[in-house]
Order: structure tokens, then sequence, then C-alpha cells
């Protein structure tokens, strides 16, 4: 039983914090703990410091936290060609093929992802594309698709420029990407969408190839993507559960950290329970946090 004093903070674990060259650059990475790896991924804006107050409690319950910056994000080797690289078609597979890469020279086998917004994206193609490697995906505050197409999206979420934001959200990208690419690289992800692309984004297909058990996590207030985004990306999950985290917004992982830890453990403990039978069509797993 998961109990609700779960700690978000430890101190006694094993931190390594080193660079990989992964396809020929250099990827910062942390590694915590010990026992089954979980692999999360970073959301669109931002970089592992994300998950400060997530792996904790996850490394205290027993498993093995790696997490890393995308190239270019936060403390990996920055790209000259980053904004061509962040607009081109190769965006997401290359994102792919580089957990593959980080994966294969950490040495871990199989493994969980846990992918918060833009990074539940690659974390759910990455589990189509290497069936075998993964035993579960959590998405969080994941749109599953667009009526309009992600660069008109865009416009319509995010009319400020980096310069008319407030201080402590320039502070904090300031903080995540460094002083020399913070305004550059806000302005270039509020105007496109990254791993969502620049035109309308479906990941619905895509879904229905996943045959890992999956847990849909999302806020019942977002700013950006409704929770009706939740409902289609659950549906469209061979063996998904649905959770919803009440009165929070899109940066569940800022909002509601202790809810989101319990939500992945106890997703983690009924699968290593149930084995990988499918889960949908039992509406007992079906869970509201509410």
């Amino acid at each position: 039983m998961i109990g609700t004093d779960l700690p978000l903070y430890n101190t006694s674990q094993e931190i390594q914090m080193p660079f990989e060259k992964i396809n020929g650059r250099e990827i910062y990475y942390e590694s915590h703990g010990h026992g089954e790896t979980i692999v999360l991924l970073h959301h669109g804006f931002g970089c592992s410091k994300i998950w400060k107050n997530i792996y904790p409690g996850l490394v205290e319950s027993g498993y093995r936290i790696i997490m890393y910056d995308r190239i270019g994000y936060g403390k990996s080797e920055k790209r000259k060609d980053f904004e061509e690289y962040y607009l081109s078609d190769a965006f997401c597979s290359e994102c792919i093929k580089e957990l593959a890469a980080l994966r294969e020279v950490l040495g871990f086998e199989s493994f969980h992802i846990v992918g918060q917004c833009e990074g539940g994206v690659i974390g759910t193609k990455y589990a189509v594309e290497y069936p075998e490697q993964v035993k579960t995906v959590t998405t969080s505050s994941t749109q599953c698709y667009s009526k309009i197409t992600m660069a008109e999206f865009n416009r319509l979420k995010f009319p400020s420029k980096f310069q008319e934001l407030e201080p402590k959200l320039k502070e904090k990208f300031t903080d995540w990407h460094d002083i020399d690419h913070a305004e550059s690289y806000y302005n270039l992800f509020a105007k496109y969408g990254g791993a969502y692309g620049i035109g309308c984004f479906d990941l619905r297909e895509t879904l229905r190839l996943v045959t890992c058990p999956s847990l849909v996590l999302y806020p019942d207030r977002s700013a950006l993507f409704d929770v009706d985004q939740a409902v289609a990306f659950y549906q469209s999950l061979p063996k998904g559960e649905l959770a919803i985290l009440p009165k929070c917004g899109h940066n569940t992982y800022d909002q509601r950290p202790r809810e989101y830890v319990i939500s992945i453990l106890d997703f983690l403990e009924r699968t290593r329970s149930a084995g990988t039978t499918s889960v949908n069509s039992d509406p007992q797993k079906i869970t509201c946090l509410a």
C-alpha cells in the first residue's frame, strides 16, 4: 500500500550527474537510486530540473531514476542549428534515437517511461518503436490531437514574447536554459510545437499501437488542453488507465507533486500485480483522484 506520507526529498541515495556522448554530442543526465529503471522525459519548454519534486519519492520507493536533458536543452550540448533542427520533421525521431542510444550506453534493459507533455509524445512513440524495452508508459498533460495547426494553437496560447513574461517565469526559464539561450528558446518554443509539430497533431493511431500498460495522468483545468483530450488519449490505448488530478493546472508535476508520484507508484504496483492484461476492459481501473 502506498502511503500519503510519501517523502518528496531524498539525500541518502547514490547520485550520479555526468555527461555522455550520444550521437556525437554531450548529453547531461542524472542517475538516482537503484532498482527497476524509470526514465523521466521533460516537456518541450524545460529540462531535467522540472523533476526536482518528483524523482526523490520514486527513488525512496525502490526505483532507479534516469533523467536527462535532450540535446540543446538544459545542460546538454547546444546546437548551432537548433532552430532548424527543432522545426524539422526529424525532431521527434531524433529524440527517440537519442533515448535509444542513452539506454544502450547506460546499459539498462527494459524500463518504465514517464513523460510530461511533449515528453509524453516522445515516450509513447518510443514504446511503439521499441515495445520489447518498455514496461509501462505514463504520460501527463500530453495532447492527444489538435483541430487546428500547432502553429496557430501556439499563437493563441502563447501570445507573449519572452520579455513580456512575469519576472519569475523569465527567471525560471533562464535557470533551465542559461541566460544566453533563454529568450531565443522561449520565443521559438512558444511559436512552434516541437514534437507536436507545426501542422495538425494527432497521436491516436500511434496510441493504438502501444502494447504496454499505460497511465494517462491529466489535470482538470489545464490552460492548454481540455480534459477531453485525456479521455480521447485513454480511449485510444489498448491497455490504458486514466487518472484526473483535481484543481490542477497544466504543470502537474509542479502543482501536485505528491499526487503525481503516488499515482505513478500505484499504477506500477497494480501493473506488477496484474501482469500485462488489458485494463481498459475493467471500468474499476478508470481512476479519479478527486
